[in-house]
């Protein structure tokens, strides 16, 4: 995976200098193909891996957007604190595919961002990811701190109800609070 994520942030790098930076409120695509590291035993993609994969797409984004050069000057970073995933085909051995990122939107917490595998037009799995802005000196950055530094883009769609739904029910406790392993 190293050398996949170094080849996808040297492309993004290569688009944005030939005069290709991307909008926030646009999709981001990238296209792979299903290596033989990527499959598991049923010769298809790994369920696990879709989610390494949506990652190169993370990269993209924040890069032609211009948000990882803004988050790196002011030592911020995004960890990803919960995600969602729904498949819907398998992509096998070989298949080549698109990996389609976007913002979906904030709460008062987080941002979202969508995740498309797709195969000429048609969606094979998605995943919904909430991610936290945090310092590397410690705490979280706020949306007024991000969006001072940033721009508030326009025109990035509202998050749907249900997403908002998931969040708070998949929500763990703080790192502050207990969170014991105790099963019903």
């Amino acid at each position: 995976m190293i050398w996949r994520t170094l080849l996808v942030i040297l492309r993004a790098r290569l688009r944005v200098r030939r005069g290709a930076p991307l909008p926030p409120t646009e999709v981001a695509t990238i296209r792979l193909t299903t290596l033989p590291t990527d499959i598991d035993m049923l010769r298809h993609m790994n369920n696990g891996r879709y989610l390494s994969l949506f990652d190169l797409g993370r990269w993209d984004l924040l890069i032609r957007t211009g948000l990882f050069d803004a988050m790196r000057r002011r030592g911020w970073y995004a960890v990803v604190s919960s995600e969602t995933v729904t498949f819907r085909k398998s992509l096998e051995l070989w298949q080549r595919f698109d990996v389609e990122t976007r913002f979906v939107g904030h709460d008062d917490k987080a941002l979202f961002m969508e995740h498309r595998a797709v195969v000429d037009g048609e969606v094979y799995a998605r995943v919904i990811v909430r991610a936290r802005m945090l310092r590397r000196t410690g705490g979280t950055v706020s949306h007024e701190e991000l969006f001072a530094a940033v721009g508030r883009p326009e025109g990035v769609p509202g998050v749907d109800d249900w997403i908002h739904d998931w969040a708070a029910a998949s929500a763990l406790p703080s790192t502050k609070a207990d969170a014991p392993s105790v099963w019903n």
